[in-house]
């Protein structure tokens, strides 16, 4: 097979307060013409840094330890600037993991494909509207036109990402990189993304280098599979052999730790009687009605759960189901109508909401980075919970060491900490109050497998310790079926399915359940 991207004993180091860490050390990687190779490893591990090698698009204080880059047989690492602009764009494609922070949101997406097709293809503005339309159908999105005219805040997540792989695709490249291009989509949009690629791939025989720690969205999409732990290139080879038969020990944690559902994490059912928390007839409304038109949104329409004390209940559906708005609603972020029933007094608006309540029903968001004020530390944001709440500011250590953390991370602040450690700090804070109902937001959508088993572990001890009752929203369903207890499903901003995670693809299960059911993703292994 011809070698279309080659990179030979490729090191790379990182200079930070006069000291070097190395993050790539002797790679070896090769991606054949049409080819597609999965790049997988722990956060950290170096995969993203590889990509911006790749892309020449390197940090000041980035210094490369030798070895040579090639597209082609053209050295990258050796072509000036002026070069480099003909590449990035034109001969190498990428997709980033979140198309809302990589498209620019004072432009309307048609601009952007068309200032792309300007520089990389010589299009006079006219021609390259056109195509820029056409790029827009190939990726199957519904009037084009329209939406070349839109921002980037009135597209939604999947469709924001359908406008970066046009814009990767319409440019004709060798190559392209997808950097977790899924991470933030749900499994049906994600499903329709690998699916858009695979097309677009056998369309234009393009090589793709993809980035995930989804082992199993990479077992379905890339030829060849390289595992990357802490730098080095542990593992590579045919992507079902390496993830049925792993030869490294690194890879064989890995493919342990991705979540199956015959695989129950919670045996134990919790007993009948008075649920904790009921939720009647809730209904959630964005925007206003204005003179002349009416710029309402339903975000929740009229949905009617319960969860029982030390329950486990999944929320699934798709991006935009309104599983954030229940979640927003029931902590009192969003105004609604219904009630809720807790601790046997009906709460019918947020001002109701004493501070009962508000410690008994936590919230853990997606996002640690936007969640933890970064100019305190990670002791003065535990203290605030334990000061509102009455609790005693000298169990800081405690409520480190409770989630695995070292009782001197208080002195540190949020950036210096990994994602999976920040995750467990806004977990510490939640259980700082006590409460009995923790709902968990997406929290393990960006951390890798590994990462995500430790937490998953984490919040299972805490409620054995607490007898805590979760809400847990997620994209994973294979996950939520290994913890929860039932899973409720939402489908625009209605609740069209109940039942317990054992009778998950029963006859009677709601056709949109069976639809997710189909979507998701599972690695097919040995193990």
């Amino acid at each position: 097979m011809t070698a279309l991207l080659d990179i030979a004993n490729y090191s790379l180091a990182y200079r930070t307060r006069g000291t070097e860490t190395t993050v790539l050390s002797a790679i070896d990687l090769a991606v054949g013409e049409g080819e597609v190779l999965g790049l997988v490893g722990e956060s950290g591990s170096g995969k993203s840094s590889l990509a911006w090698a790749i892309m020449r698009a390197l940090p000041s204080n980035a210094r490369e330890d030798g070895g040579t880059i090639r597209l082609r047989g053209d050295d990258l690492r050796a072509m000036g600037p002026a070069k480099l602009l003909e590449v990035r764009g034109g001969r190498i494609g990428m997709v980033f993991q979140d198309p809302a922070t990589s498209l620019n949101p004072t432009l309307t997406l048609g601009r952007q494909i068309v200032e792309v097709l300007k520089q990389h293809r010589g299009m006079g503005r006219a021609e390259a509207h056109r195509e820029a339309v056409e790029a827009l159908r190939r990726v199957e999105l519904r009037d084009p036109e329209a939406l070349m005219a839109r921002y980037p805040h009135e597209a939604s997540g999947g469709e924001k990402q359908r406008v970066g792989i046009a814009t990767a695709f319409a440019c004709r490249p060798e190559l392209v990189i997808f950097d977790e291009p899924t991470t933030a989509l749900d499994v049906i949009t994600g499903n329709r993304i690998l699916e858009l690629f695979r097309r677009l791939r056998d369309e234009t025989g393009v090589g793709g280098l993809y980035i995930s720690h989804d082992l199993a969205l990479v077992q379905k999409v890339a030829d060849r599979v390289a595992v990357l732990d802490r730098g080095h290139i542990v593992e590579q080879g045919d992507a079902r052999r390496i993830f049925t038969a792993p030869q490294a020990d690194y890879t064989k944690r890995l493919v342990a730790a991705v979540p199956t559902p015959e695989h129950r994490l919670v045996d134990d059912q919790p007993a009948g009687g008075e649920p904790l928390l009921t939720a009647e007839d809730i209904a959630v409304t964005y925007g206003r009605k204005r003179l002349f038109r009416d710029k309402r949104v339903a975000g929740n329409r009229g949905i009617s759960l319960s969860i029982g004390k030390g329950e486990i209940l999944g929320l699934v559906g798709e991006s935009g189901s309104g599983k954030s708005t229940l979640a927003k609603a029931i902590t009192g972020i969003n105004r609604f109508t219904g009630r809720i029933l807790y601790d046997g007094r009906w709460v019918e608006h947020e001002r109701q909401m004493d501070r009962q309540y508000r410690a008994g029903i936590q919230i853990v968001f997606q996002h640690p980075d936007a969640s933890l004020n970064p100019r305190q530390t990670i002791g003065e944001i535990l203290q605030r919970p334990l000061r509102l709440y009455g609790g005693d500011v000298k169990d800081v250590p405690k409520l480190l060491e409770q989630v695995r953390l070292p009782a001197d991370f208080a002195r540190r602040y949020p950036h210096q900490l990994s994602g999976g450690q920040k995750q467990r700090v806004a977990i510490a804070r939640a259980f700082a109050a006590r409460p009995r109902l923790v709902i968990c937001d997406e929290i393990t959508a960006p951390l890798d497998v590994s990462v995500q088993a430790s937490i998953i572990e984490l919040l299972l001890e805490l409620r054995r310790a607490h007898g805590t009752a979760y809400m847990f929203i997620t994209h994973d369903l294979n996950l939520v079926r290994q913890i929860a207890h039932r899973l409720a499903v939402i489908r625009g901003g209605e609740l069209v399915d109940l039942l317990n995670a054992e009778d998950v693809g029963a006859a009677s299960t709601h056709p949109y359940t069976r639809e997710l059911m189909a979507a998701s993703s599972s690695l097919v292994s040995n193990g």
